[in-house]
Parts: C-alpha cells; structure tokens; sequence
C-alpha cells in the first residue's frame, strides 16, 4: 500500500510517463516559451509552443528516473547561478555526517530558490538530495504540481478545513519521519510564507507539526528523531524586493493584500531570474534539545539562523539610508556600525536598483533589507566568523 501517495514526490517509475505528459501540455509549453521569451510567444504563441515541445523534448530525453532528473536540474542550476549571482558559496557543510540523514530548516526568502539553492550544495558535496516541502497553495494548476513533484516536492496541504486539516498535519508528520528514518534528506521552511519583511522568525506551530506523528512522547524525544539542521540562506539582493514591497505598502495602506492567480507565479519566475548578487548557504549544527517547549526550540532555531546569516553592504547600506530619512527608533540606531566599510561598487549598484522603485515603497524596501541587520542588534547576536 503506497500511503503517501497522495502527498509524496514522483517514484523512478513515475519519473518518464509524467515527463511524457508535460511535454505534451500546451498551457506548460506556453509558461515555458513565455519564461524564455515572453515577446515572441505573445506574437506567435503556437510556434512557440513547438520551439519549447522540441526544445525540451531534446533536453529531457535522458531522464528515466529520479536520480537522472536530479542531474537535469543541475545543469539548469548551473546556468541560472551564472547569470543571476555573482557567486555562490557555502558553510557549514563539515556539521553533516556522511550517510546520516536530516531534517533542514532554513528561513525563508524565495518560493523555490531557497530549497534549490540547498540542495544544489549538497549534490555536490555528494550528500543524498532534498525532498522538498512545498504548499499545495502554489499547485493550482495540474501541470505545476506535476514540475515540483517532479523534483522531489512533497506537498503541504495548507487548503484543509477543521478535523481534515488535523488529518492532513498528522499525515505530513508522518511522512516526513518516514522520509527521514528512510535515510532521505528534507527541506521546510521555519514558517509558512516568505519573510516579506527581512525577519526570519520560526513558527513554533512547525514544530508542534512535526511531532504530530507520536503525540504521547516528549516533543524534544520526538523531535530529535528529525535530525534537525537549522539553515541560513542569504542574499545579497532579493530578485523579489519590489514585489515584496509593493505587498507590505498595499497592507499597511489599505488594511490587507489582494492576492491575484498569477501573483506566486510572478514570484518564482522573479526569484529564478532575477539578479540576488553574493547568494550564501550556511549550515547550522545539528539540535541539541535541551527542552520540550516548542517556543524555546524556535528560539534555538533562530539563534543559529541569525548567527550564521551572512551581511552584506546592501544591509548596511539600507540601515544608513533609513537614518537619513528618520525612520529609524534610537533603539534601531545603535545596529549603525559607522566600522563598517561600504564598498563603492555595492554603493553604486544598491543606489542604481533604489532608484528603479517608486519611492512610496522605499521605507518597505529598505527595511526589508536592514531588518536582517536589525534583528542581529535586537537579539545581541553576532554574526559567525
């Protein structure tokens, strides 16, 4: 009996029929050539349609399983790491143990590039790939459910009403533990939706999820089961800055955010595209639980994802321009480290990308990007070596 089938990624054998289907599906090929070529699929969409049928029939001919889609999906990782940052590195990755497997939470800053970017260390450290969580929210169409499941996504669904949404929470705990007591590495997010804000704050509800499985043990007992790794991922430019902020200002301004179909669409194709700079994943040490309050291990969670965040000039340049413009509170002042060196290159390219956006979205902005600096000055922590 396959229990998880409902929610789990695709098998090796599901691998091939799934890709024959999307090849064939016209609303996947038009958001292909539409992605590649937005112009030309505007004018001749059905000639696009076949360039993108041709094109990634060629590229994924290979592909029979799990393993050689992985590899697919590098290739692509490659390109997009070329031409959207200007580097990507890492630490921490000596914390892991060959052959162990883990539960990674990281903050979170984009739908699909924060996990990618994850997993696209670890297949070349050599370590087991991520299955990866992801919100049914972002799975309203067939064909993109079948794309994420496709790369080892697991779905959360988040659409549940009342005693099935206990159900579906039991469920998904029990997956992941299955996952990881399986030996597969697993991605989640410290709390659902992006930090929009720049304030990475785990939900101490994630926690409580993932013990849903064994609730008669201690949540610690439970949890470390999980093998849990707190991940860091920074960026020295968020590719969805200006969506984020326009986001924040129409809640502040209006009471509330109207959500439109193409909105978590708009988001993952900015964040895959655009430019994010100096990209750093950094992992944390293995937790050590010292209690059985969820809010106490949330904190532990975020100690570590703060600690080892990477800050960048774009940071310090965002903190000084909200002084400027008197935004900040005396307590907010002290994180100004007038030390701190901005070089001139940052300073040009953050003051080129802050006069592309209407300025009614500046505090947004900026704040988006200080808050990272902020948040290490609130909580006294500074930042690893």
């Amino acid at each position: 009996m396959d229990k998880f089938k409902d929610i789990r990624p695709y098998h090796d054998g599901e691998i091939r029929p799934v890709i024959d289907k999307l090849i064939e599906n016209p609303e996947f090929l038009a958001s292909i050539a539409s992605f590649y070529a937005p112009r030309m699929a505007r004018l001749f969409p059905a000639m696009m349609r076949n360039v993108a049928h041709n094109k990634l029939k060629g590229q994924l001919k290979a592909v029979c399983d799990v393993a050689t889609m992985q590899d697919v999906i590098a290739v692509y990782m490659d390109k997009m790491i070329q031409d959207t940052t200007t580097g990507l590195t890492h630490s921490g990755i000596e914390n892991l143990q060959e052959g162990k497997s883990y539960l990674f939470i990281s903050n979170h800053r984009d739908i699909t590039m924060d996990p990618a970017f994850v997993n696209y260390i670890l297949y070349h450290a050599g370590y087991e790939t991520l299955q990866i969580a992801i919100g049914d929210n972002l799975l309203k169409k067939p064909f993109v459910s079948d794309l994420m499941r496709l790369n080892k996504s697991f779905i959360v669904k988040r659409s549940l009403k009342g005693r099935e949404l206990l159900l579906g929470l039991t469920h998904l705990s029990e997956y992941i533990h299955h996952c990881v007591e399986d030996n597969h590495n697993v991605w989640i997010a410290q709390r659902e939706g992006r930090a929009k804000d720049g304030i990475d704050k785990t939900d101490p509800a994630l926690l409580k999820m993932l013990a849903m499985n064994q609730r008669k043990i201690p949540l610690s007992e439970n949890l470390s089961q999980l093998h849990i790794v707190p991940v860091s991922i920074s960026y020295e430019y968020d590719a969805c800055d200006v969506l984020k902020a326009e986001e924040l200002y129409q809640r502040e301004s209006t009471g509330g955010f109207t959500k439109t179909d193409k909105s978590d669409i708009e988001s993952i194709v900015a964040g895959m595209i655009g430019f994010k700079g100096d990209v750093h994943i950094a992992f944390g040490k293995e937790l050590d639980f010292g209690s059985d309050e969820p809010e106490l291990i949330a904190a532990d969670i975020d100690k570590q994802i703060l600690q080892n965040y990477k800050l960048r000039d774009s940071h310090y340049l965002a903190l000084q321009l909200l002084q400027k413009k008197g935004l900040l509170s005396a307590q907010e002042q002290e994180s100004l480290d007038d030390n701190h060196q901005v070089k001139e290159a940052s300073r040009n390219v953050f003051e080129k990308r802050l006069r592309e956006v209407d300025p009614k979205l500046h505090k947004h902005y900026l704040f988006s990007y200080a808050n990272s600096l902020l948040n290490k000055g609130r909580t006294g922590i500074k930042e690893a070596s």
